[in-house]
């Protein structure tokens, strides 16, 4: 009998031994999954895509297109194999990562302004050149980013969950912090980075260093960063914040010294033929009975 995957999208390449249902995370799941095997969760499609695998009974693997997953294992099954999308939004995120630092370092949001008033206005901006940067979370997506800060010669200070040869741990940032030009977060949500950059740390920044953050929203304390940027001791450059979304009344929004984009860092157009080249993989792997790659459970 022909297994059958539950797929976003319509034109991916299925292997002969599977058939394909195709949804996208729009609107009202298709009837009749109760035989799906293999679940390839739609990006960017919010709770509703991942509240489905509960009731998908026959379900044996789920591939999750982010890097991340914590939402997803209470929801689970201790028998269904969990692939995530590990590599799939680096380069993205590290090319979202670079424009913020660039358009806070040179000023672009003053430049933007000016255009709309037809003013030429000039100042000197600054670098990202000899800034010292912090890499606060060093896995695939942090590497990719040290790349690039590396092209546009900043020094770059490594920093993990744990030291290693070479990358600094998490208990030496009070150490490291005072000494930081640029401190860029790429950090997943889980109870030991909730909160890690709260008041205390961001006092240990140098005035007008910039925050950068394109991990998850909850390893930052949103009131005490507002606090300094209000102050116009630090600056920040998000793409990521806690609450998501941020409240349209939040003070954050308007604050000179702060840049905002809505959590689009791993969206762009070289995520998707990526993410559908390994969903492709997958399903083939599935199809002949082999290890799929990324598994997380």
């Amino acid at each position: 009998m022909t297994a059958r995957v539950l797929v976003p999208w319509s034109d991916i390449s299925v292997p002969a031994e599977l058939n394909a249902v195709v949804w996208d995370g729009r609107g009202t799941p298709p009837d009749g999954l109760d035989d799906v095997e293999f679940y390839v969760l739609p990006y960017d499609q919010g709770p509703a895509a991942a509240k489905l695998i509960p009731q998908l009974p026959s379900l044996r693997a789920v591939q999750t297109l982010s890097a991340g997953y914590d939402n997803l294992l209470s929801l689970i099954p201790s028998e269904v194999q969990l692939a995530n999308g590990r590599g799939l939004h680096d380069l993205s995120v590290a090319e979202h990562a670079l424009a913020l630092i660039l358009a806070a370092q040179r000023y672009f949001p003053r430049w933007f302004a000016q255009q709309q008033a037809g003013s030429w206005d000039r100042v000197h901006t600054r670098s990202l050149a000899d800034c010292r940067v912090l890499l606060v979370g060093y896995g695939s997506i942090g590497r990719a980013i040290e790349r690039y800060l590396e092209a546009g010669e900043a020094e770059v200070v490594r920093v993990a969950s744990t030291a290693r040869s070479g990358v600094h741990g998490i208990a030496e940032l009070p150490d490291l912090l005072p000494s930081a030009d640029i401190v860029v977060l790429v950090l997943p949500d889980t109870p030991q980075t909730q909160g890690l950059f709260g008041a205390a740390e961001l006092a240990l920044l140098p005035d007008t260093a910039l925050v950068v953050n394109v991990g998850r929203g909850t390893a930052v304390d949103t009131d005490a960063l507002t606090a300094e940027v209000s102050a116009g001791r630090l600056r920040a450059a998000l793409d990521v914040v806690d609450p998501e979304p941020l409240p349209a009344d939040h003070p954050l929004w308007t604050l000179d010294g702060a840049i905002i984009t809505p959590h689009i860092a791993g969206g762009s157009d070289s995520f998707y033929p990526r993410a559908k080249r390994l969903a492709e993989r997958q399903l083939a792997h599935y199809a002949k009975g082999e290890p799929l790659e990324n598994l997380v459970n």
